[in-house]
């Protein structure tokens, strides 16, 4: 039987992408399909970064073509490209940044930041351009975790440039502040801070930049959510009740000022004992599913308490630098690939597109 483009399409919308659960087809991956007499040739486009699982799609790809149709000689190549997506109402796209995700939690406690920063550097190590902003203004963490320190630069007396830490661009008020300075400040103060710092950052050609928000839902949360162009949120809790309680209300907060949540992080899911091995659930089980169902979310990942995670942000080189090939940090990009996968499900944003190019003859 002779290979056709009709035939291989129809294959492909049979295998599955494990990221978005949709087909190949229907997720648009297939960005072109080239037929030689008995010879093919695949480009995949994909709307997130997977770098890591770019061969085994490969593999997947090119058994099941074989052992369905006759093709003598089969390449495949996977690119990624990601675009910018659909925001708050009336809203623009902040300049070098395609997408905004807001990474919450209701209290202080649950690991928030130190997932923030490892996912950053998840996203990035798939393949992304990333950047995070600390907007925990009172009790910023981030320069710590990321091991930076000094004033960030201006070129041009008007932006400032962010630092770079791990390949992630990087901005937090920590940078302007002395160690044991305290920001004594009123709401008011706070928020407009918050926005500065956000403007007049030459964030460059960011696909997404992260927002570590200080916990709660009170002004700085909600200045994001109603003023900054934030494309998604993620919520952040551990299992006990009393957590999963306020996070509660960050994500309905969320959901009231029309910012899609893209699901839960569990982060202190487990504690393994490192002398004997033993998993204990030491603030509860199944905390993160059980809200998950209850709000229509998606529990996008679980994360465990473990001393190396908290030894190695407190050196300044995270989890996922540290140690890029343990059980943790694929954790991390599992929840990273996972979360960026649903959010290239969003609507995309079109006053960012392409113009239209128009041809008349004079």
């Amino acid at each position: 039987m002779s290979l056709t483009e009709a035939a291989i399409r129809a294959e492909l919308a049979l295998i599955i992408d494990p990221n978005t659960e949709r087909d190949l087809i229907a997720g648009h991956a297939v960005r072109a399909v080239g037929v030689d007499g008995q010879n093919a040739a695949l480009e995949l486009q994909l709307a997130y970064p997977a770098k890591s699982t770019h061969a085994g799609l490969i593999d997947r790809i090119s058994d099941h073509l074989k052992r369905a149709l006759d093709i003598h000689a089969l390449s495949i190549a996977v690119t990624t490209r990601i675009p910018a997506h659909k925001v708050q109402k009336d809203l623009t796209p902040l300049p070098g940044v395609r997408n905004i995700i807001a990474i919450a939690s209701g209290k202080g406690g649950v690991g928030k930041s130190t997932t923030a920063v490892n996912l950053a550097l998840a996203l990035m190590a798939e393949g992304a351009t990333v950047g995070i902003l600390d907007a925990d203004i009172h009790g910023p963490s981030i320069p710590m975790m990321l091991g930076i320190s000094g004033k960030p630069d201006s070129l041009d007396g008007k932006t400032v440039e962010p630092k770079m830490a791990h390949g992630l661009q990087t901005m937090s008020i920590g940078l302007f502040l002395d160690e044991d300075t305290p920001t004594i400040w009123r709401g008011p103060m706070t928020t407009q801070y918050l926005q500065q710092l956000l403007t007049t950052t030459h964030w460059q050609d960011l696909d997404y930049l992260l927002i570590d928000l200080p916990p709660g839902t009170g002004d700085i949360q909600l200045t994001l959510a109603q003023r900054i162009p934030v494309s998604a949120a993620i919520i952040v809790t551990t299992p006990q009740d009393i957590a999963l309680l306020d996070a509660r209300k960050a994500l309905k907060m969320f959901e009231k000022v029309e910012v899609p949540v893209l699901g839960i992080i569990e982060n202190m899911a487990t504690h393994i004992c490192s002398h004997c091995g033993h998993a204990d659930a030491i603030f509860g089980a199944g905390g993160g599913a059980r809200m998950a169902e209850q709000y229509a979310s998606e529990l996008l990942g679980q994360l465990p308490l473990q001393r190396s995670i908290r030894e190695q942000a407190d050196s300044g080189v995270p989890t996922v630098v540290a140690a890029p090939d343990s059980a943790t940090a694929e954790a991390y990009k599992a929840i990273a690939r996972r979360a960026a996968a649903k959010l290239s499900l969003q609507a995309r944003n079109k006053s960012i597109a392409f113009p239209n190019i128009v041809i008349q003859n004079t």
